[in-house]
């Protein structure tokens, strides 16, 4: 299962495709007029349908059968497969796609049969998803955001004890390019004693990874820190949308609900742990005087190897820079790096409970913003709680999002050797309440 760079594929488009390279093959779900809701397989511009594949023989053994159940209206089934079954179908995906592929003169003349271009694809959230949580494993956000209310003590004490985190609605997670409504809800205006209701005005966007969940686990049954990175399925882009406004009046005693639950944007397409495995890293050391994590928050390999390296972007683009014909303005570049706990670490306090995690359940990582200005992943940080204008290329400012503002995310994985992958992005354009 090779990912170095010198492996290219028989599907041209993928050979130095910024995101979808033959190295990548994420998973999704897609439609297209004529042609169902179907798992595919992305490869350069193009995705492979996987019912398409199986009808006309391109899988055998233990790939067959996973691509049969990739291959669903939804990813739920191939994810409570695991690992076994994700390798399985990666590497028949590698041999097969490959250009110097043995069975290249049978599979070139099916190329029309399995392969749709993804601009005339529509794609949808991967899988059912039975439940999401939001993580705050992003510790400059966690310390930035906690300046603003409390800046002689920004970090409450459990934070480097515990993996904090909130259950969040799945309901209204929503695939990249869905359009957003600024939510209503209660607010309390400086010096006001009494809410007004309305439209939120402090309206923000949150960078983040999310994590799909592969096989779950039963109710009353922890999954050992040890074990956690068998259950999860892959990785995908999450912007958090925030309404600072909403937040600040609700949060107290029990955290983010309306704020938080009208919408969620995530890319399309669920890149494998598999296609990860050279942008793996060690967790970076703690700082000099922090406790180190509970022993079932603990464990070599996942200190070892537990990081991944993935490149963060975010980016604005305004109706007013449509008009000039700018490109989208780069408003921040982060790291997955900036996580304080890692994807094992999160899992396995999800379920110490005995909280039953099940196959396509989401957990987002929080906002992961770096330590520097430039690399703060939301409006918040950036704007020191809505102080100071954020100037733009075309003349304009902002402080929060306003409506029409299109916020997109992108993220990219690269090394010396290695094929660089991506994501693809997470877009949502910001309608009026």
């Amino acid at each position: 299962m090779s990912t170095s760079s010198n492996h290219r594929s028989w599907v041209a488009s993928a050979n130095g495709h910024p995101d979808f390279p033959l190295q990548n093959l994420p998973l999704g779900v897609f439609s297209r007029p004529g042609l169902s809701k179907r798992g595919g397989v992305a490869i350069g511009d193009m995705i492979l349908d996987l019912r398409a594949a199986l009808e006309v023989g391109f899988f055998n053994g233990a790939a067959r059968d996973a691509a049969e159940a990739a291959s669903r209206d939804q990813l739920n089934d191939f994810f409570a497969l695991g690992a076994s079954a994700r390798q399985a179908l990666r590497s028949e995906l590698l041999h097969l796609l490959d250009e110097s592929s043995p069975q290249l003169a049978r599979l070139r003349p099916l190329a029309d049969s399995v392969l749709h271009p993804m601009a005339e694809c529509e794609m949808h959230v991967p899988a059912r998803i039975g439940d999401y949580t939001d993580f705050y494993v992003g510790i400059h956000h966690a310390m930035n955001v906690g300046k603003l209310f409390r800046p002689d003590n920004p970090l409450l004490p459990n934070y480097k004890y515990v993996p904090i985190g909130y259950h969040g609605r799945a309901s209204t997670i929503c695939i990249s390019e869905t359009a957003v409504k600024r939510p209503n809800g209660q607010t309390l205006a400086p010096g006001a004693t009494v809410p007004e209701f309305g439209p939120s005005k402090r309206l923000d966007y949150e960078l983040e990874m999310g994590v799909w969940i592969g096989p779950g686990n039963a109710m009353g049954e922890a999954i050992a820190i040890g074990d956690a990175a068998q259950h999860i399925a892959g990785f995908c882009l999450l912007n958090d949308w925030s309404a600072r406004d909403l937040q600040a009046w609700e949060y107290q005693p029990l955290g983010p609900f309306l704020s938080k639950s009208f919408a969620t944007s995530i890319s399309a397409w669920v890149v494998t742990a598999e296609a990860l495995a050279p942008f793996r890293r060690a967790q970076p050391a703690r700082p000099e005087g922090d406790p180190q994590p509970l022993p079932y928050l603990l464990d070599a390999a996942d200190q070892q190897g537990g990081a991944l390296d993935i490149e963060l972007e975010v980016l604005l683009f305004t109706p007013q820079m449509k008009e000039q014909g700018l490109a989208p303005h780069r408003l921040a570049l982060s790291n997955t790096q900036n996580m304080y706990w890692t994807v094992a670490q999160m899992v396995a306090h999800h379920s110490v409970n005995g909280c039953k995690l099940q196959p396509g359940d989401l957990l987002g990582t929080g906002t992961l913003s770096g330590p520097h200005a430039g690399q703060f992943g939301s409006l918040l940080e950036m704007s020191d709680g809505g102080k100071n204008a954020i100037a733009l290329p075309s003349g304009e400012s902002r402080r929060f999002l306003e409506n029409g503002d299109e916020v997109i995310f992108r993220a990219r994985c690269q090394r010396e050797g290695f094929a660089s992958i991506g994501f693809g992005e997470c877009r949502g354009i910001l309608l009026g309440a």
